[in-house]
């Protein structure tokens, strides 16, 4: 076997180890109805809604993943009625409402961060959740980054394997100078933007402006905007096909990876990681970015200037890059003893030594399409809401036998067993509100008629004219990438944008 395949087969190892099964989706939808219920529990937190966002919805989570959840007060459904002193003391009162209801230990109430957060630790599985409130950009950077994870299973697998090895070599702490979550899930973007040929556009091509100042106004209005224009630029990129797809494999992608970042802190005295426009940046010619005081920029696309990585520090950036070149220059090398060393902690080792086949919810062979991307469990007050077609079909497989009243119908996922490939069809959709409450794109599993009807796709209600387009996501069966889901794929093809820069996505692959 050659290094190449060794290495290969390696990193399918240890997504088989690190992505959630079954019943670590249960376990943090249970948590989720836990805190409703703790929420519920206190007449000043009545109506208020929890929601998930971060890696759980972007489905970018491993199986010890932390749970982030926004609980929201939606004021006659209007965009972030709160300030920060009224966030903490909202924080206060979910805080003891929690303690009186119990399952939770390690409070740690962090008022004066930029976003005021309550820390606690479930005592299913010792989950670690963060709690703010009014947390809307940040459930709407999750759905982005989901909606971006389609376009390329490679993505979702790469993000998870960069987690571990950063987790590996302590690179993934911001209390101790280096990286966030969030900046390494933006570090494999632009790698993803910027190999050749390029995998992902520019970021601006699929949300063009700056996310964060379009948050404002009648929420329902607010997210249905975002998730138009989402889907009609995607829909726009796949009617392109200028040039061949990257078929590069899961280990080469990697190795480059880990290449491109091993001289980062020479580059960042000079150049910082822009995902919006997919492009390194001089920093001077920057206005946006200066003045600069932050020893390494990696730029929010969903909240420009805002850097992600503003928590790495220069001491550790000299060793972020070192790690870098370390970890390339042992994965090229002929000798293969230290390859599990270098990609996964110790602790991991004895997991895929000892770990029996098992069937998670995703692996590198099949991508179920029972995502949370949009999860509201609401108050006592809240009602089921159906849309044009009927009543909501609930997608999510692990929920049904945790539903036992009415008030814990919204928005909870439930088994729905395709009998084939071609039946399965996550669709995103805006439903029509019965009330403010109720708004809910969701995604739903429908039992299609035939075969030419599988199709996952964003849809709007009602549209008012011809140009309100509907655009979809069309699927095709893959057939020739090794990695590649079973679930079927949205088509998508090649696009050439103003500077001649092209993309093609993995997932139109021709043979």
């Amino acid at each position: 076997m050659s290094a190449q395949s060794a290495l290969e087969n390696t990193l399918k190892e240890i997504l088989r180890v690190v992505k959630p099964l079954r019943e670590d989706w249960t376990t943090r939808l249970k948590i989720i109805d836990e805190l409703r219920g703790a929420v519920e529990s206190v007449e000043s937190l009545r109506g208020a809604t929890v929601e998930p966002f971060g890696s759980f919805v972007s489905d970018l989570f491993t199986r010890w993943g932390d749970l982030d959840v926004s609980i929201e007060f939606s004021n006659g459904s209007f965009v972030s009625p709160y300030g920060k002193k009224q966030k903490q003391r909202l924080l206060g009162e979910v805080m003891r409402a929690m303690r009186q209801k119990g399952g939770w230990r390690r409070y740690q109430l962090i008022p004066n961060a930029r976003v005021p957060i309550l820390k606690v630790e479930s005592n299913l599985q010792n989950v670690s959740c963060d709690i703010s409130i009014d947390n809307l950009k940040c459930q709407m950077k999750s759905r982005l980054l989901f909606w971006i994870s389609e376009i390329d299973t490679r993505f979702r697998d790469m993000v998870l394997l960069v987690k571990e090895w950063a987790k590996t070599h302590n690179i993934n702490n911001p209390k101790f100078g280096t990286f966030n979550s969030y900046s390494l899930t933006l570090l494999v973007v632009f790698h993803f933007q910027t190999c050749a040929p390029a995998i992902f556009p520019p970021l601006k091509d699929i949300y063009p402006g700056n996310l964060i100042d379009d948050l404002k106004g009648l929420r329902a209005d607010t997210e249905r905007h975002i998730e138009e224009t989402c889907a009609a630029n995607i829909r726009r990129l796949q009617s392109y096909n200028l040039r061949a797809e990257n078929r590069s494999s899961l280990s080469e992608l990697f190795i480059s990876f880990l290449g491109k970042f091993s001289d980062l802190s020479l580059k960042a005295s000079e150049l910082g990681i822009c995902t919006y426009t997919g492009q390194w940046q001089a920093i001077k010619s920057n206005m946006r970015w200066l003045p600069q005081t932050y020893a390494l920029f990696i730029e929010d696309p969903f909240e420009q200037p805002e850097n992600s990585a503003r928590a790495v520090s220069k001491r550790e950036l000299s060793r972020i890059s070192e790690t870098f070149e370390m970890s390339h220059h042992m994965l090229i090398s002929p000798n293969q003893s230290s390859l599990l060393a270098t990609l996964v902690r110790p602790q991991m080792l004895s997991l895929m030594v000892r770990t029996p086949v098992r069937s998670p919810v995703y692996n590198s062979e099949r991508r179920q399409p029972t995502h949370p991307q949009r999860f509201r469990a609401e108050g006592s007050h809240s009602q089921t809401p159906s849309n044009n077609n009927g009543p909501r079909q609930p997608t999510h497989p692990l929920v049904h036998r945790q539903v036992h009243s009415p008030s814990q119908v919204q928005s909870q996922y439930q088994t729905v067993k395709p009998k084939g490939p071609s039946e399965v069809q996550p669709q995103f959709q805006t439903v029509k509100p019965k009330g403010p409450s109720q708004v809910q794109p969701q995604f739903q599993t429908v039992k299609p008629k035939g075969p030419s009807e599988v199709q996952p796709q964003f849809q709007t209600v009602k549209p008012k004219g011809p140009s309100q387009v509907q655009p979809q996501f069309q699927t095709v069966k893959p057939k020739s990438h090794p990695n590649r889901a079973t679930f079927k794929k949205p088509l998508l093809q090649t696009y050439e944008d103003q500077r001649q820069q092209m993309w093609r996505p993995r997932s139109d692959r021709q043979v």
